[in-house]
C-alpha cells in the first residue's frame, strides 16, 4: 500500500515536472522569437511602420475641401489628425515643407446616401461617406509614390437627422481613413 502512494505521487510530481517544462520551453521560444523580430533589419516597428531608416522627415500640406457637403472645419480637423498620428506612431519630423516624405490632397466627397431599404420602399438606414484624395511623395523612393482616392462610411438610422450623429460619426471615419493613408504610406502592407 505504502509503494502504491509513493508510486502514485511520483507520477503526478513527474506529470507537473513535464507541464513545468513544457509551460517554459514555450516561453523561451516566444523570448527569442521577440528578441528576433525586434532586433532584426532595422526597418521594422510593431506599430506597423516600415520606413527606410534615411527617411527622417514628413511633410503633411494642408488638406483642402472640394466638396460642398460637411462642416467648414473638417478639412482642418482632417489635417490635425493626421498629423498628430505620424507624430504618435512614427519619430520622423513633422516639417512644413520639404519633409522625406510628403501627403497632400482634397477631401472629395461628403454624402448621405441612402442604405437597406425596407418594405416599404423607405431606407432602414442612412449611409455618411466621406472621400479623401491623397498624393503621396516619397523623396527617398520614387516608386513609393501615389495617388489614390480613400473612402470611408458609417450607417446610421433613418430616423436620426444627420446633425444627430454628425459629431459622433465624422471622428469615427476620419480615425479610420488616417489610418488607411498611415498604412498605405508609412506601412507599405
Amino acid at each position: 500500500m505504502i509503494l502504491k502512494k509513493i508510486d502514485f505521487k511520483w507520477k503526478v510530481e513527474s506529470k507537473k515536472w513535464k507541464v513545468e517544462l513544457r509551460q517554459r520551453c514555450l516561453l523561451f521560444t516566444v523570448y527569442c522569437l521577440l528578441f528576433a523580430f525586434s532586433t532584426s533589419c532595422g526597418i521594422y516597428s510593431f506599430k506597423g511602420a516600415t520606413l527606410s531608416p534615411d527617411i527622417k522627415s514628413v511633410t503633411i500640406v494642408n488638406f483642402t475641401m472640394s466638396t460642398a457637403g460637411g462642416p467648414a472645419n473638417l478639412a482642418l480637423q482632417f489635417n490635425e489628425k493626421m498629423k498628430e498620428y505620424y507624430q504618435r506612431n512614427t519619430s520622423l519630423a513633422l516639417l512644413p515643407s520639404n519633409g522625406d516624405m510628403q501627403l497632400e490632397g482634397t477631401i472629395t466627397a461628403y454624402e448621405v446616401t441612402p442604405t437597406a431599404p425596407t418594405a416599404n420602399d423607405q431606407a432602414a438606414f442612412n449611409r455618411l461617406t466621406i472621400t479623401i484624395q491623397v498624393k503621396f511623395t516619397n523623396n527617398k523612393d520614387e516608386e513609393k509614390n501615389f495617388d489614390q482616392s480613400f473612402s470611408f462610411f458609417k450607417d446610421f438610422p433613418q430616423n436620426q437627422t444627420l446633425s444627430q450623429v454628425e459629431s459622433r460619426l465624422i471622428p469615427v471615419i476620419l480615425d479610420q481613413l488616417v489610418q488607411d493613408i498611415f498604412n498605405k504610406s508609412a506601412g507599405d502592407w
